[in-house]
């Protein structure tokens, strides 16, 4: 008989992990007993209309859950949705302030009307306890407020009941201490009325942060920063409620005469837009997140304190909340597409940036946040036990469990990367591939290239060579790599599961084009050296290319020209085309002429960019055209370069999508100039396209 250990922690909710013996994801349970291999036994409780009951027992993983008071486990049984739980609990902040919520409180509700404001008056209990192991479950009655606070009801008609995940803003300003108190106006014993320590080592955080928002007129009579685009605010609203965002947009809208903000809410409210003011676009964003109001309107957000200075400064303690994890055993797999956005968006998500590591953060992010092409590489079974191999290992799950990757384990992995300039030094994200696969993997070169016919030779990246000359004023990726790999003579020995194409620019000091257009999908059948290719004009067998035929105008410029013998001389024959010397192509042995060519595609699933020496990630992270992230690895900063940390942020981009889904003949005609926001950027500052085998799919 295993001997057993009885643990301290009592309820706990499964937060990672495959569904194992009753319990799955968002699963709340109570602990009985701990096994000395570290796996708990204990009950799931079900919530039902009645109580939540300990209807089934069950074994879980200790790194699978994270531990809950009583009181958190009784307000998450009211949640019915399992993944509105871990969204929730997600939201250390919030969820911490709605734990230790009393009465009037005032707190901002999701509800059918919208986002109302109104005040906590009851705390229920829901349900009726058959036997001890019952666990009431608790909601929240509220009583909504108009714009001067006032009660929108006057007659005494039932309150509405909420429960924790409807709550999406708290106040605490607006607190009194009366104590909550039951429906049927018993009082609530001394301990229920106390706010609790909610999250365990992030409490005193919570607690600063609403000690901040109460010192609000403090903070507003100190000098403010100047506001710019990026800039964390907080706007007051006609109802009273403050609401946080990030300026996306600063200037003069259509109709108006005084300087306005485009603001992009944290969260939805009624009446805002999804980045359009009239009929104008200035930004694009989530819909009913976009706030157009007068910049002076705008306050610095007050959950940050402003230092004489001219800095933002962390208060005492107050440190990006970062909840524990314990690497397990069991690799973590991609973040599916249904998860991403739930798991990935906002700020504090991501890899956490820390002394000029974006280009390692990028890069990072970029390979193995959604795509699993390289997870047969990182797993190989010799390097497992590698302490360099681990620390990245730890990383890869901590990002794709969590959403989120703190400075200081990015830092052990820089520690051990063997040169002292990767801790404090910008360096290039292909360096950094070149180490990682190296030193890290060691593994064998992702590509394999033959130049002029000679002997095979390997690489981790493909960089572009070409002249201006070759190219018009915005190729695309499948133009330059055609291009470069025609007028260098290489060929790829065999179709690449990964392809990294490294544009022809020099960090932020020099690029040959000031724009280029993604090729989503990316054609390399022309390029394989000694595979059976198409004549480009009847589509039989090829067995000529010609170098100088790339550029003609009547031929599709920019397309790689092969041919049968009959449309070679046929080709040629033409008086502007005498002077071109085709080459005989390496045809296979036993192919007939008419046999079908299947085609070689890649899958682009990433795009590093620069932008004055700062590196940020497009990522797609599904197979619906619409599926793009945005990471910035240091996309804000609290406090300054001693005492403060940067702040990395996800942002959805699906207009990245929608600009790429159009045909390539619009694309060539279209204004970057009028694209959305982050959609130029992409056009503009694109440094490394990353492509995948479908046989391999994100």
């Amino acid at each position: 008989m295993e001997p057993k250990i009885v643990v301290k922690e009592k309820y706990f909710i499964v937060t990672r992990g495959k569904s194992r013996k009753g319990f799955c994801r968002g699963c709340i349970g109570r602990v009985e007993t701990e096994t000395q291999r570290g796996e708990l036994m204990g009950l799931l409780y079900h919530s039902g209309s009645n109580v939540g009951s300990p209807k089934s027992g069950g074994m879980v993983r200790r790194e699978d859950i994270y531990p809950l008071t009583r009181h958190q486990a009784q307000l998450l049984l009211f949640v019915s949705s399992s993944s509105k739980r871990l969204e929730l609990l997600c939201n250390p902040q919030l969820f911490s302030a709605i734990c230790e919520l009393t009465q009037d409180d005032l707190v901002v509700v999701k509800h059918k009307k919208g986002h109302l404001p109104g005040l906590v008056k009851n705390l229920m209990q829901i349900g009726r306890k058959e036997n001890k192991d019952d666990l009431y479950m608790l909601g929240f009655e509220v009583e909504f407020v108009d714009g001067d606070h006032n009660l929108l009801s006057k007659k005494p008609t039932p309150l509405p009941l909420f429960s924790a995940a409807d709550i999406i803003q708290v106040v605490p300003s607006y607190s009194a201490p009366l104590g909550l108190r039951w429906r049927e106006g018993q009082c609530l014993n001394t301990k229920a009325v106390t706010r609790i320590n909610s999250m365990p080592s992030e409490s005193s955080r919570a607690r600063q942060v609403i000690e901040t928002r109460t010192e609000h007129n403090v903070i507003q009579s100190t000098s403010p920063a100047p506001l710019e685009v990026g800039s964390m605010v907080e706007v007051v609203s006609n109802y009273g409620i403050t609401v946080y965002g990030v300026i996306r947009w600063l200037g003069v809208p259509a109709g108006k005469t005084d300087e306005w903000a485009g603001i992009e809410l944290d969260y939805e409210v009624n009446g805002c837009s999804d980045g359009k003011y009239g009929s104008q676009r200035y930004f694009t964003c989530k819909g009913s997140r976009a706030l157009f109001v007068p910049v002076t309107k705008c306050s610095p957000d007050s959950r940050f304190v402003y230092s004489s200075t001219g800095s933002w400064t962390p208060k005492p303690n107050e440190i990006p909340p970062v909840p524990p994890f314990e690497d397990p055993e069991e690799d973590a797999p991609p973040i599916p597409e249904s998860e991403v956005l739930s798991l990935l968006e906002g700020r504090m998500k991501g890899i956490q940036g820390h002394i000029n590591s974006c280009y390692l953060d990028a890069a990072l992010f970029s390979l193995f946040s959604t795509s699993v092409t390289l997870d047969h590489i990182c797993r190989k079974p010799a390097d497992t036990k590698q302490p360099i191999t681990c620390t990245l290992r730890k990383i890869v799950n901590r990002l794709r469990r969590q959403g989120f990757v703190p400075m200081e384990s990015v830092m052990d992995f820089r520690k051990q990367l063997g040169c002292d300039t990767f801790q404090t030094e910008e360096k290039d994200p292909e360096e950094f591939i070149t180490v990682l696969f190296q030193k890290v993997f060691s593994t064998e070169p992702l590509l394999k290239l033959r130049s002029r016919g000679e002997t095979c030779q390997g690489a981790y990246t493909l960089q572009i060579f070409l002249e201006k000359e070759q190219m018009g004023q915005m190729p695309t990726v499948q133009q330059l790599l055609d291009t470069s790999c025609l007028s260098g003579d290489i060929k790829f020995e065999e179709a690449p599961n990964c392809l990294i194409v490294q544009m022809p620019r020099f960090g932020n000091k020099y690029k040959m084009f000031s724009h280029i257009i993604p090729s989503t999908e990316l054609d390399i059948t022309d390029l394989l050296y000694n595979s059976p290719r198409e004549c480009f004009i009847c589509g039989h067998l090829a067995e000529y290319e010609c170098i100088h035929c790339l550029p003609d105008c009547k031929l599709q410029p920019g397309r790689i020209k092969q041919y049968c013998t009959t449309c070679n001389t046929q080709v040629h024959s033409h008086h502007t085309r005498q002077g071109h010397s085709p080459k005989p192509l390496q045809v296979p042995e036993n192919v007939a002429p008419d046999t079908p060519v299947p085609r070689h595609m890649m899958q682009l699933f990433a795009v590093l960019c620069i932008q004055t020496s700062h590196y940020v990630s497009f990522v797609k992270y599904g197979p619906d055209p619409r599926s793009w992230l945005f990471f910035d690895s240091m996309a804000d900063r609290c406090g300054d370069d001693q005492s403060g940390f940067n702040i990395p942020e996800i942002r959805a981009c699906p207009e990245l999508g929608d600009f790429l889904s159009q045909p390539e003949e619009e694309l060539a005609r279209a204004n970057p100039s009028e694209a959305p926001e982050l959609t130029r950027r992409l056009l503009c500052d694109s440094y490394m396209f990353l492509y995948q085998s479908p046989a391999r799919p994100l």
